[in-house]
């Protein structure tokens, strides 16, 4: 019988950072690679992605890796893994021109993407995968389930239970989920990021109402912020705007480009004369809605920029309104507050919307019932969300009829084993670090730099500088002292004198003892000035010590 493990590299006790791995017998499959934002306190650093070192050890037992929607939390790590793990990418025809575009910005070559159909069946090698359609918050979203001799090994993806969707890119395929369960589903993974609410989530994630409400009140200008990956919310715009014979501009070239994505798989299909293009923009237009996109913390910064008179195309006006369709998520509660106070102080009307009255696009309890009660697996694992979501989502595949010892809750890089159809162990751990992405370089995973970082915003830095004769190693020059970021104190001058004599006096016992050496000298100076600096300070800045030895 096939051997089976899964584990996860990222996503599960968190938001975001999704990453999964199904392995049978020496094949590798990965499911997903995103990333998720910082937070706060983790200073300078703009996304935080999984280890991949256990993939790249293993880089050449991947057979494929599945990237089931084109939002960042399942996509975004995906061009470090590639330079990591070059296998084939398998994918859904709009999710392919959206990595291509990735690919592009960030100068990969020679990658293999096959497109997929989002109900279909395919090979790798000899090993038969399915993929289903889900209804998520973009277009051609799937799930996929792998074969083994045990049964389909199922990844359900992110999705709601919605028999009222238009637009047959966002349908989920009920026949194809069905069709898997009547053949065997041994384990099933299935999200958790909204297990705790009741009822289904549809048709509480929709905004249309809340948008034409304030369409009905006013003729001024709309401004609409939005995550530019949700494009389920993206088509309600456009529709409520074609309602009320709005023109809109999409202010966001990668939303733009986006919307011709769609346009070209037929997924949407914008009337003439609806898009302001952007030479034809002014800010004198009133009937129009002005779309404002981007990622993560970015869309709150872009209408930060316009509310505070700083962007070059677009100005507010105190006629304007902005509709905040953009809820905060974890990461980005700072950027969100400072948008929103922002632009009640420029007076302009605010809606806004958060995911306790709009319902994010994820299984709430009804919608899991559903998709247990369709696969009835035999193992039954929650990925996707906090631990306290884990938990609940584990709860109600118990309410379904799956046996507690069927159910794995597990951690990042705990290894769930099936060994002839059973589950044997979870003993395994693979250590993980999570890797913190500084710009497009990597951050060290010690978290040593994020370190001296939160050292230098809370408590400062003083460099200390002095010049020895090379020959003889008597002081010629200095000490030099120089702080940034430290408290000043009544006393500051007698305290950092006192540092200098420090380093002073530490090189001239050394000299004395005849075991002077450079490194070793600023290495116990630096430990003795940072005690004395907190015995008289409280604080541990970070401390420098420069020994310059020349030529006389």
């Amino acid at each position: 019988m096939d051997k089976i493990r899964f584990l996860a590299l990222g996503g599960l006790d968190e938001d975001g950072k999704n990453m999964s791995l199904v392995e049978i017998n020496d094949e590798i499959y990965v499911i997903d690679a995103g990333l998720k934002y910082p937070q706060t306190d983790q200073l300078g650093v703009e996304t935080v992605i999984p280890d991949m070192s256990y993939l790249k050890q293993r880089a050449d037992r991947v057979k494929g890796i599945f990237i089931t929607h084109g939002h960042d939390d399942v996509m975004g790590a995906l061009p470090y893994l590639i330079k990591e793990v070059n296998a084939p990418i398998y994918t859904t025809p709009l999710i392919a021109l959206m990595i291509e575009d990735i690919f592009k910005e960030n100068k990969i070559r020679n990658t293999s993407i096959f497109r997929i159909k989002r109900n279909g069946r395919f090979r790798i090698n000899s090993r038969e995968c399915v993929a289903f359609g889900v209804t998520h918050s973009i277009p051609d979203s799937f799930g996929i389930a792998i074969s083994s001799d045990q049964g389909y090994i199922v990844h359900g993806s992110e999705y709601i239970i919605d028999f009222n969707v238009k637009n047959a890119s966002f349908e989920s395929d009920i026949a194809s989920i069905s069709e898997i369960g009547k053949r065997g589903v041994f384990l099933l993974t299935a999200e958790s990021v909204g297990a705790k609410r009741t009822g289904f989530t549809s048709p509480n994630h929709r905004i249309d109402k809340r948008l034409e409400r304030v369409l009905e009140d006013t003729e001024e200008r709309v401004f609409v912020t939005l995550y530019e990956q949700n494009i389920y919310r993206l088509m309600e715009v456009i529709e409520t705007a074609q309602k009320f014979k709005r023109r809109i501009f999409f202010y966001g070239e990668k939303q733009r480009r986006l919307v011709r994505h769609l346009e070209k798989l037929n997924y949407i299909k914008l009337p003439k004369n609806l898009e302001i293009a952007p030479e034809e923009f002014n800010n004198d237009i009133k009937n129009v809605i002005i779309i404002v996109s981007d990622v993560g913390p970015t869309v709150f910064r872009k209408m930060t920029r316009i509310a505070m008179g700083e962007d070059q195309v677009v100005d507010i006006k105190e006629t304007d309104h902005v509709i905040v369709a953009s809820p905060e998520v974890p990461g980005t509660e700072a950027e969100a507050g400072l948008m929103v106070n922002e632009l009640f102080k420029d007076g302009v009307g605010v809606t806004t919307m958060n995911y306790k009255e709009v319902l994010s696009m994820h299984a709430s309890i009804e919608d899991l019932k559903m998709m247990i009660s369709i696969f009835k697996p035999r193992y039954y694992v929650p990925v996707k969300g906090e631990y306290q979501n884990l938990v609940a989502n584990a709860n109600i595949a118990t309410d379904m009829g799956i046996s507690a010892a069927n159910i794995v809750i597990l951690d990042n890089g705990q290894v769930a084993e099936f060994v002839d159809g059973r589950l044997k162990s979870t003993s395994e751990i693979v250590k993980l670090e999570d890797l913190l992405i500084d710009g497009k370089d990597h951050l060290d995973t010690s978290g040593l730099v994020l370190r001296d970082r939160q050292t230098l915003a809370t408590d400062g830095a003083i460099i200390v500088g002095i010049v020895l004769n090379n020959k003889t190693k008597e002081v010629i020059g200095g000490p030099d002292i120089q702080s940034r970021g430290v408290i000043y104190l009544k006393d500051a001058d007698n305290v950092m004198k006192e540092v200098g004599n420090i380093l002073e006096n530490k090189i001239a016992e050394m000299v004395k003892e005849k075991k002077y050496d450079n490194i070793t000298a600023r290495n116990e100076a630096r430990d003795l000035m940072s005690k004395f600096v907190y015995k008289q300070t409280g604080k541990r800045p970070m401390i420098l010590p420069v020994i310059i030895e020349i030529r006389v």
